[in-house]
C-alpha cells in the first residue's frame, strides 16, 4: 500500500520560507524500545536510574518543556507499554505526551510506527517539523532542540553532530585500511536528527515498501537521516550538538552521565 503524502511544497528541494508555518507545529519522537544488552542488565538502559530518575525522563523533560515541541510520541517495547505509561508518563505529568506506540524489530520500524501515529493529527502534522530522538540521550538541551527548529526553516532536514575528536579510517573488507577522511570533514552523529513531515514520511515509506530490496543488497539502516538521503533528493544540514549529548549505552557510559549531570 501507498501512503506517500502528496504535498506540493516537497517537490521542492527548498521550498520558500514563507511556505513554512512559522513556528511549525512540532513533534518529538523519542525512541525507547531499546533492550539492555550492552548494559549488561535486566533492565532496558532508558529505564536505568540516573540520579534519581529514569534515563528517559531526562530526554522527555527537555521535550516537554521547549516551545518548538507540541506533542510527543513515546516508542516503547511493547512489555514496556504500561510501565511508559503509569511510572513515567503519569507519574512525572508529562502532558504532551499523545501517543505511546509499539517498537518494530529494527529502529526504522519504531520511527515508522511513531510515523503513523503521528498521522492521526494530519491537520498540525502536515506541514509540521518532527525530531526524532534516543530515549537513552538524557542531556539534549533547548538549544540544541532550537537549533533544529532553525534549521528547518530553511532546510527539510537535519542532523545533530559533533566533529570527530579523533582521526577516522576507514576499513576495507580484507582488515586493512582503504582510505583516511579528512578529520575537520568528519562529524560524529547524535540526536535529535529532525525534518519536514512530508519528507521524513515519504521517505519511511518508501523504506517499507522497498525493505526487502534494501537488505538484498546489504544496505544497513543506520540512523534516520539516511532514509532521506537513500530515497530524496535533498541535502542533509549538519546542525551543532554537545559533547555532552552522549547515548548511554554501557556501564561506562552511566558513569560518564552521573559525571556530566553533576557538571552541570
Amino acid at each position: 500500500m501507498n501512503n506517500e503524502i502528496t504535498d506540493n511544497s516537497i517537490m521542492n528541494n527548498n521550498p520558500a520560507k514563507e511556505e513554512r508555518a512559522n513556528p511549525a507545529y512540532g513533534v518529538a519522537i523519542v525512541l525507547a524500545a531499546g533492550s539492555g544488552k550492552r548494559m549488561h542488565s535486566d533492565v532496558a538502559k532508558q529505564f536505568l536510574e540516573l540520579k534519581g530518575k529514569p534515563i528517559l525522563c531526562y530526554s522527555l523533560e527537555a521535550f516537554e518543556k521547549s516551545p518548538e515541541i507540541d506533542e510527543i510520541i513515546l516508542v516503547a517495547a511493547a512489555d514496556s507499554i504500561d510501565y511508559c505509561k503509569t511510572q513515567i508518563v503519569e507519574k512525572y505529568q508529562y502532558s504532551k505526551v499523545t501517543h505511546i506506540v509499539e517498537g518494530g524489530k529494527e529502529r526504522y520500524h519504531s520511527v515508522w510506527n511513531a510515523l503513523k501515529a503521528a498521522c492521526e493529527n494530519a491537520v498540525n502534522v502536515i506541514c509540521g517539523n518532527v525530531y526524532i530522538h534516543d530515549g537513552a540521550r538524557p542531556f539534549v538541551s533547548e538549544e540544541i532542540i532550537k537549533r533544529n527548529s532553525v534549521a528547518l526553516l530553511e532546510d527539510q532536514a537535519c542532523v545533530t553532530s559533533v566533529p570527530s575528536k579523533d582521526t577516522i579510517k576507514i576499513a576495507d573488507e580484507d582488515g586493512y585500511v582503504s582510505t583516511t577522511p579528512k578529520r575537520s570533514l568528519v562529524r560524529n552523529i547524535q540526536t535529535p536528527q529532525s525534518f519536514y513531515f512530508p519528507v521524513i514520511f515519504n521517505a519511511f515509506d518508501k523504506l517499507i515498501r522497498d525493505e526487502e530490496k534494501i537488505l538484498g543488497d546489504g544496505i544497513q539502516i543506520t540512523d534516520d537521516a539516511m532514509v532521506v538521503e537513500l530515497f530524496e533528493q535533498i541535502k542533509v544540514r549538519l546542525v551543532e550538538g554537545s559533547y555532552d549529548n552522549i547515548k548511554i549505552t554501557t556501564p561506562d557510559d552511566l558513569i560518564l552521565a552521573e559525571k556530566i549531570y553533576e557538571c552541570q
